[in-house]
């Protein structure tokens, strides 16, 4: 017979790590996918740094209207003193850059540009979320049906964002904001423009995303929980709107972000071209149209709202990079 195994008190201490006393039960809890892509985030010091621009840019566009009363002067008062009637150059070094006119002055009638830069952002802000949130709306919906059910539906979907990514936006676009009536809908003067830029730039870039979830779905349909799901009779829209849209959360989020500063970029190039907003109403496209008729005296004319396209893109690519790798499963 085996002699029986004499247990000591050192042996007693060998215990497994997660009863040791000591160890709280909040140390060894599992963490989400939302809680692992936030830390994966949050070690991504760039993308963070984006995020943090496009968090205040969002924040001066809604505040526009008291950052101006506490900074500045009303976007569209001049003040003609402040510029040489000669010249039509800003007086004093850097386009008149002062303590109550932060960014300076335009040239020939001395409007505050700071005041023009932070109303010029609510336009930006507010044509590329809602455009984005269109083609987001219409790419997700048609790209789910014809990722799922495939054969004739998938192949109709598909031939229709054929078209319209052969269809020449721009043109479209600058034709049909330079034949729109004074009023439509109850809508008139830059509420309608506004509308129409939302509508053309969103209407039109929804197969973008649209190729996206449906390429995505295609994977999906095949997965072993959607298969799970047929077995216990689950009916189709069940299975994409509790099944299927979830798992598409991610992708369509990563892509909404680096969609938004395209679109930012599209409105500014419809103002510069002057099918935009309406003036005297602040964009930053209109002003860089104006930037260039006295751009040779007053350089920082062009330098401003150019810079604030440039930073806002910029802020909103680095943080959708970033929160892309958060969101990847595959990423460490």
């Amino acid at each position: 017979m085996t002699a029986p195994i004499e247990v000591t008190d050192s042996d007693k201490s060998a215990q497994p790590e997660a009863v040791l006393e000591g160890v709280s039960r909040k140390a060894i809890q599992g963490r989400s996918l939302g809680r692992i892509a936030w830390m994966r985030l949050k070690r991504d010091k760039i993308a963070m740094a984006g995020g943090a621009v496009v968090l205040l840019l969002v924040l001066v566009a809604i505040f526009a209207p008291l950052i101006v009363k506490l900074l500045g002067h009303p976007p569209n008062e001049f003040h003609q003193e402040l510029v040489d009637p000669t010249l039509g150059k800003p007086y004093g070094a850097f386009g008149g850059i002062s303590w109550d006119f932060l960014l300076g002055v335009e040239p020939g009638n001395g409007r505050d540009l700071f005041s023009r830069i932070v109303y010029g952002a609510q336009i930006s802000m507010l044509v590329g979320f809602l455009a984005t949130l269109v083609s987001v709306i219409i790419g997700t919906v048609l790209g789910v049906i014809a990722g799922y059910f495939g054969g004739w539906v998938d192949t109709l979907i598909s031939r229709t964002m054929d078209a319209f990514l052969a269809f020449p936006l721009l043109l479209f676009a600058i034709a049909l904001a330079g034949v729109s009536p004074n009023e439509l809908l109850g809508l008139s003067g830059n509420g309608l423009r506004i509308a129409m830029l939302v509508f053309i730039i969103g209407f039109f870039s929804w197969p973008y995303i649209g190729r996206i979830v449906r390429g995505q779905t295609l994977s999906l349909r095949q997965r072993e929980f959607v298969d799970a799901a047929r077995s216990l009779g689950a009916r189709s829209p069940y299975i994409l709107f509790k099944e299927i849209l979830p798992n598409l959360v991610a992708p369509i989020l990563v892509y909404s972000t680096l969609m938004i500063p395209t679109n930012i970029l599209f409105e500014a190039a419809l103002s510069f071209l002057g099918v935009g907003i309406n003036p005297p109403t602040p964009s930053w496209g209109g002003m860089l149209t104006d930037a260039t008729r006295v751009y040779s005296v007053a350089p920082h004319f062009v330098i401003i709202p150019g810079l604030a396209i440039f930073l806002t893109v910029m802020a909103f690519n680095l943080f959708g990079d970033g929160l892309r790798d958060a969101l990847d499963p595959r990423a460490r």
